[in-house]
């Protein structure tokens, strides 16, 4: 990877993010849930993002990451990634990696807005990429069979639940979801309660991670 100029949203056939030393005031995040509430807290105050130096969880192993903390070092790989503005009912938060809306795994539907195509050991969309500008929205339907699940879930980690009839990805730069009945909705990982509508919208080149 070669160092380029501003950094901007990935296109097809041109280089994504640079190489260098690790950005003054970045900050060590070894976690989903840690990103989570890191962006949480400086969005709802104001305050610019600093560059994260991300040493564990499902956005640092979308973007390469190893989880070797020796790497910060020396030369890392600084990438722009998106963030997913969420707003559930009268609550507004971000995501970085993953935004899963459910009841259970085993009946009714699913729905899992991917920045980060991982979800712990499960590859849930293997074509996402962190910094295209779109969320991969996954969807299950509730009329898939509790046998059927079994099967994709033995296959997600290596991705190849897809594609499934009962099973609907596409991407998306924006999304909104109204429920008949309260549903589960966690955010990177953290549980945020019940939600009678969603909404998801992506917001390019919002944060800047070093792996």
């Amino acid at each position: 990877m070669r160092p380029t100029g501003p950094t901007v949203t990935i296109r097809k056939g041109e280089a994504w993010g640079a190489v260098g030393p690790l950005p003054d005031g970045a900050v060590i995040v070894r976690s989903d849930g840690e990103l989570h509430r890191l962006v949480h807290e400086s969005r709802s105050a104001g305050r610019s993002l600093p560059p994260l130096a991300l040493l564990g969880g499902a956005l640092m192993r979308a973007v390469g990451g190893t989880g070797d903390e020796r790497r910060l070092a020396g030369e890392v790989a600084v990438l722009p990634v998106d963030l997913v503005r969420v707003e559930f009912d009268a609550t507004t938060t971000w995501s970085a990696a993953h935004v899963i809306a459910r009841r259970g795994w085993w009946r009714g539907s699913i729905l899992a807005a991917m920045n980060a195509e991982f979800l712990g050991a499960w590859d849930v969309t293997p074509r996402g990429h962190p910094n295209d500008g779109r969320v991969d929205l996954l969807e299950v339907s509730a009329a898939m069979s509790v046998r059927d699940r079994l099967r994709a879930r033995g296959r997600l980690a290596a991705g190849t639940h897809l594609p499934h009839p009962a099973i609907s990805v596409r991407q998306t730069p924006s999304v909104e979801r109204t429920f008949e009945r309260p549903i589960r909705v966690w955010v990177d990982g953290v549980p945020m309660g019940s939600a009678r509508s969603l909404r998801l919208t992506v917001e390019p080149d919002a944060l800047v991670v070093c792996v």
